[in-house]
């Protein structure tokens, strides 16, 4: 489907395009909570860090962790709710563009992998939501999704 018949379908639908600063306030708290989740499952370590170096380098040690974590939270709460907790704090959710309903778990997981390559190559794929009418990102054009207002 084009993205004329696209926007046409949101528009009978009563569905409107979610603000590209509400998602990024959005992908905050979401990183935030992922945060919050790695300092308490590693408060131990994190106590006897005595620099900011050596937080980092034991951070950058736990990366592959984070974006296994990041991955599944993601697919995890898109697949079943349509929504991160982050996108459901500011009210909005993740459509996919066949059926305008919650991406099914394949497309949520092609959606997350993307966002993690999207993240590592600076962020250029969440730019691009910026140069289309849809507002959508690599990581929905991937997942074929959009990101609605509740």
């Amino acid at each position: 489907m084009n993205s004329e018949d696209l926007e046409k379908r949101l528009s009978e639908d009563n569905l409107k395009l979610t603000s590209i600063n509400k998602r990024a306030y959005a992908f905050f708290i979401d990183d935030f909570i992922i945060s919050i989740l790695f300092v308490i499952m590693f408060w131990d370590q994190f106590k006897t860090l005595e620099s900011t170096e050596s937080m980092v380098l034991f951070m950058n040690s736990l990366f592959v962790y984070i974006m296994i974590v990041k991955t599944l939270y993601q697919t995890i709460f898109l697949s079943l709710y349509g929504a991160t907790l982050g996108k459901m704090a500011l009210k909005m959710h993740v459509i996919d563009t066949e059926y305008l309903g919650k991406p099914s778990f394949l497309e949520a997981l092609l959606r997350s992998i993307m966002r993690i390559v999207s993240e590592a190559l600076f962020y250029v794929g969440f730019l691009s939501a910026n140069f289309n009418n849809l507002r959508q990102t690599w990581h929905d054009k991937f997942g074929k999704t959009l990101v609605v207002d509740d």
